[in-house]
């Protein structure tokens, strides 16, 4: 019996470790799924190619993520769906296309791409446990972001998407 308690004691602690952020980490909130990432490390290396990025992008009348089909309107039962999509769309669509002749970008870029590989598998192992449904909406919005996406060739709609990638870091850190 003391076993079992001791048991359920180190698991319980184990994890509440896991959900401490480490330096630099935040938790994040998707609806039901809670998870930590280096938001300061994302950021920064974002911030240091950005501009780089961003001149590269040829139609500047077009965005990605954005308005109409806003991210920020997404309600709070859809973000664990939504981000669970977004993520796989950035590590399976995005980041494969975004080359430049730039080394120091190139590194930058790969930096941000495993942030994003290693929420991915924490993303779907939460998105699995909690079972997160897609609402409608959500299934509009990210519909529209492939549409979007789809609507430019390969490497133009990668680039441009990765210029927008600080609009979906200041999705995922407001509060749902």
């Amino acid at each position: 019996m003391k076993g079992s308690h001791l048991f359920l004691c180190l698991f319980s602690m184990c994890c509440w470790v896991d959900l401490m952020p480490t330096a630099g980490n935040k938790i994040l909130h998707f609806g039901a799924c809670r998870v930590s990432m280096s938001m300061t490390e994302i950021r920064a290396g974002f911030t240091a190619i950005k501009a780089n990025i961003q001149a590269r992008d040829p139609i500047r009348t077009l965005s990605i993520l954005s308005h109409p089909h806003s991210l920020h309107k997404v309600n709070s039962s859809d973000r664990c769906c939504i981000t669970h999509h977004l993520f796989n769309f950035y590590v399976d669509k995005v980041f494969k296309h975004c080359k430049t002749e730039d080394s120091y970008v190139n590194r930058k870029i790969s930096s941000i791409a495993n942030s994003f590989l290693s929420m991915k598998r924490k993303l779907e192992q939460c998105h699995e446990q909690n079972q997160c449904l897609c609402g409608q909406e959500s299934t509009e919005k990210f519909k529209q972001i492939l549409a979007n996406y789809e609507g430019l060739n390969v490497t133009n709609a990668a680039m441009k998407s990765l210029g927008e990638l600080d609009i979906l870091l200041d999705w995922m850190e407001k509060s749902p």
